[in-house]
């Protein structure tokens, strides 16, 4: 059975309607469905759990998230059992990294006729970071500094709804990453990955852990990134003049941004990030508050995702 789990806010509020025709179309075909709107933050986290306990080893239930990078980071922390939930993703929201990496259609009702066949079912690794005892997962990325400051502003700013209604939801993170560039102060950070490779750097703008290729609304910080290899990428950027970073960063949408010095691209398996001031921290563009520790791993067991037949 499917379980969609519906933002009804995302896109500026056109969730709502995009729901309605996915709504109809699952009547007309008399699909089997249950379905829940959420109402406040996290409340999609409390939906996936209580979803889960519909389905089985056997007769796992099909969790689809509608809604924006942020339902994805909700929906995935909910899910209590990987082996009694398949996930599935229909995009209402604005930046659409997650379908940028995992080639999806953008698309919500060509979304929902892949869903619906469920002939392609694949597994995706599943991040995590663990902030006050609980954890938080992640189907795209995680960063602290630069980059998280930019996905708090754009969460803020009231330019969001008017860029969305214009149909440029992704030229308000260009818009907002231009105009912080100007005021950040690189900081120091530490990085250590797998529990052994210690590595220390002065003037970090932002350090981002990718398990997909995209970010931000487009920008493709690790080229490399795979969702189902069991790694986590990871770019730093420091040590870069604010004017030389301000050409450098729309090289980025292209990828072509890695062999920059001061840029770094690396992999491992968990990582600690240890920041010498507290900065703003972001979960699939989402706020994660303000820290100075970010420490991120993989679960062990991957997540069944329906994905459409290429």
């Amino acid at each position: 059975m499917y379980y969609f789990i519906v933002n009804p806010n995302s896109r500026s509020g056109r969730g709502r309607s995009i729901w309605n025709q996915i709504h109809q179309q699952l009547m007309l075909r008399g699909i089997s469905f249950q379905y829940c709107l959420t109402r406040y933050s996290g409340h999609a986290t409390e939906i996936a759990a209580s979803a889960c306990t519909l389905g089985t080893i056997s007769d796992p239930i099909y969790i689809i998230a509608v809604g924006g990078d942020g339902t994805i980071h909700e929906v995935l922390t909910g899910i209590t059992d990987f082996d009694r939930a398949v996930f599935g993703y229909i995009p209402t929201g604005s930046g659409n990294d997650f379908c940028r990496s995992m080639q999806l259609p953008f698309d919500p009702m060509e979304s929902l006729e892949y869903i619906l066949k469920a002939e392609h079912i694949c597994t995706m690794d599943v991040p995590y970071l663990t902030r006050d005892h609980k954890k938080s997962r992640f189907g795209i990325s995680t960063g602290i500094g630069y980059d998280a400051g930019v996905c708090q502003e754009v969460l803020a700013t009231p330019l969001k709804k008017i860029f969305n209604r214009l149909g440029l939801g992704k030229l308000i993170y260009l818009f907002i990453a231009l105009k912080q560039l100007i005021f950040i102060t690189p900081g120091k950070m530490t990085v250590t990955l797998d529990d052994e490779n210690t590595f220390s750097y002065d003037h970090v703008y932002f350090t981002a852990v990718m398990n997909q290729k995209y970010e931000g609304g487009g920008f493709k910080f690790c080229p490399d990134a795979r969702p189902d290899d069991q790694l986590l990428d990871l770019i730093l950027v420091e040590g870069v003049g604010k004017l030389k970073l301000l050409f450098c960063l729309p090289t980025a949408f292209f990828g072509k941004h890695t062999r920059i010095k001061g840029i770094h691209i690396l992999t491992c398996r968990n990582i600690h990030v240890h920041s010498e001031t507290p900065l703003p921290i972001h979960i699939d563009g989402e706020s994660g508050g303000i820290r100075k520790d970010l420490t991120v791993s993989i679960e062990k067991k991957p997540l069944k995702i329906i994905l459409p037949v290429v």
